[in-house]
C-alpha cells in the first residue's frame, strides 16, 4: 500500500488531486501500530478489520490527506486490501503480485527478483491509459522550462521581431473581440424575462463578469499596440502581455479575472464560445442545453436550478433539496426541447474510465483513448436528503483537468456493473474541460 500510495503520484490528479508527501515515517508508524494491534489480539475476537483499516485510511497516512476525494481513495484502498481474505491463497494485489508466504530470507527474496522491473499502472489501481498521461506531462513540464529559460530579447535575426509578431496577433484578437454588453439592452431583457427568476438572477452575475473580462482585454491589447508603437510608455503589466502573448500563454493579469487555460489560443476560443452562450441566453432565450463549462461559477448555476425547482413545489424546503442526475442517450445536437424540471448539460468528458451509451453505464477505457465525451446529462433536484444508492459511482465533476478544491463543482452519480471502488481506484472524474 506505501508503495501504490508513493507511485500514484506521478500519474498528476489522475493518481492524487493533491501530490501528498507521503514518506518512510508514516510506513514505520503503520507498521509500528499493527505490530502493537497483532500483540493485544484476543485470538478468539481476531483481527479488528475496522479498527486497522481506519487507522490506515484516516490516522497514518489519512492524516496528511486534506482533500475529500482523495481521503475516500485512501478508505477505499484499506477497503479493497486489508480485510480476512487476504490470507488466502487466491489473494493478489495485481496477477502476479501476491503476498508471499515463506519462512526464509532467501525464498523472499527470490520471490522478489521474479516480480518486473517496471510496474504498470493496473498494479496501483490505474487503467494502461495512465502511462501516456504521465508520459505527456512530463514532456510538457519539461518544454515549459525551456520556454521559461529562453532569453527574452529579440535576436539579430532578418527576421519578424517579437513586437510585430506581437502587434498583428494584438489586432487579430481586437478585431475578433465580442462587443461589450450595453447595461439598460440587458436589464430591458431581464426584466422581459423576469428580473427575480432565480437563473435570471446568475445570468446577471455571469455577463458582468464577462463584460469585466472583455473591457480588460481590450483595455490591454490597445494599450499594447500604442506601447509597441512608441506612443505610451510600456508598463510592467504590458511587459507581461507582450512576453505571454509571444509565447502562446495567457497573460497573468487577464488568468487572475478569468480562467486557466494552457494557451492563449484555446483561451481565446473559450472567451468567445462562453460569450456566445451568454449573448444567446440574454437575447434570444433560454437554452435547451447548457454549456457549464461556459460559466464562471457553475455551482452558482446549479443553486440557482435548485431554487427554481424548490419554487415550483409547494412545502419543498431548499435544505432537503438534492441533487440528483440522469444520464441521457442523446447528445447536444439531438435535443430540441427544454426538461418539464432540472437543466440538461452538455460538453463533460470521462477521464480514466469510458461510457457504454447503450446500457448507460461505466465501462473500461479504450487504449489510448484518454478521454471520453459523456452524452447530454438531465440534473434535476429531488426532495430527499436520504444516501443515494451504493452500486453507483460518485464521480467528481472538475472545471479543469487539474482537481482541486478550486475547480471542484459537484459530484454526479452514474450506474456501472462493477463496484464502485474499482472506478474509484481507476481515478475517475468527469471534467468540462480537457485542455
Amino acid at each position: 500500500m506505501h508503495t501504490a500510495v508513493q507511485e500514484r503520484r506521478k500519474f498528476g490528479p489522475l493518481g492524487w488531486n493533491i501530490p501528498y508527501e507521503f514518506n518512510t515515517s508514516d510506513h514505520y508508524a503503520t507498521v509500528q501500530f499493527l505490530q502493537n494491534h497483532l500483540d493485544d489480539l484476543d485470538p478468539k475476537r481476531g483481527i479488528q478489520w475496522s479498527t486497522v483499516r481506519y487507522m490506515i485510511g484516516e490516522v497514518q497516512y489519512g492524516g496528511r490527506v486534506t482533500d475529500d476525494y482523495d481521503k475516500h481513495l485512501l478508505n477505499t484502498f484499506a477497503a479493497v486490501w486489508f480485510h480476512e481474505q487476504m490470507f488466502n491463497d487466491s489473494f493478489c494485489f495485481y496477477t502476479g503480485y501476491i503476498i508471499p508466504q515463506f519462512k526464509t530470507t532467501k525464498e523472499v527474496m527470490d520471490a522478489i527478483d521474479t516480480l518486473p522491473l517496471t510496474d504498470t499502472p493496473e498494479v496501483f489501481g490505474l487503467h494502461m491509459n495512465a502511462d501516456i498521461t504521465y508520459q505527456t506531462n512530463s514532456a510538457t513540464a519539461i518544454l515549459d522550462t525551456i520556454l521559461n529559460i529562453q532569453p527574452k530579447d529579440a535576436g539579430g535575426g532578418s527576421g519578424e521581431t517579437r513586437e510585430s509578431v506581437v502587434f498583428r496577433q494584438a489586432h487579430e484578437m481586437l478585431v475578433k473581440l465580442p462587443p461589450d454588453y450595453v447595461a439598460h439592452e440587458v436589464r430591458t431583457r431581464l426584466v422581459k424575462m423576469g428580473l427575480l427568476n432565480s437563473l435570471n438572477i446568475f445570468l446577471k452575475q455571469e455577463i458582468a463578469r464577462m463584460q469585466k473580462v472583455i473591457t480588460l482585454v481590450r483595455i490591454t491589447l490597445t494599450d499594447l499596440k500604442l506601447a509597441i508603437e512608441g506612443t505610451i510608455i510600456m508598463s510592467e503589466n504590458l511587459r507581461d502581455a507582450l512576453d505571454n502573448l509571444f509565447d502562446a500563454k495567457v497573460p497573468s493579469l487577464w488568468r487572475k479575472v478569468s480562467w486557466e487555460s494552457s494557451t492563449i489560443g484555446f483561451w481565446f476560443t473559450e472567451l468567445v464560445e462562453r460569450n456566445a452562450q451568454l449573448s444567446h441566453w440574454i437575447y434570444e432565450g433560454r437554452p435547451t442545453c447548457f454549456w457549464m463549462t461556459g460559466f464562471f461559477n457553475p455551482q452558482g448555476f446549479l443553486t440557482a436550478m435548485r431554487q427554481e425547482v424548490t419554487r415550483m413545489h409547494k412545502g419543498w424546503a431548499l435544505d432537503t433539496v438534492t441533487l440528483h442526475n440522469e444520464v441521457l442517450k442523446q447528445f447536444k445536437e439531438d435535443i430540441s426541447t427544454s426538461p418539464t424540471e432540472g437543466v440538461y448539460v452538455h460538453g463533460l468528458f470521462l477521464d480514466g474510465a469510458a461510457w457504454d451509451r447503450r446500457n448507460s453505464r461505466l465501462i473500461e477505457s479504450q487504449p489510448k483513448v484518454l478521454f471520453v465525451p459523456l452524452p447530454v446529462v438531465h440534473v434535476f433536484a429531488i426532495n430527499s436528503t436520504a444516501p443515494k444508492d451504493p452500486s453507483l459511482y460518485v464521480c467528481p465533476v472538475y472545471k479543469k483537468p487539474c482537481r482541486t478544491d478550486l475547480t471542484y463543482i459537484t459530484p454526479l452519480w452514474l450506474k456501472t456493473n462493477q463496484k464502485p471502488s474499482h472506478w474509484t481506484m481507476r481515478g475517475v472524474a468527469l471534467l468540462c474541460d480537457i485542455k
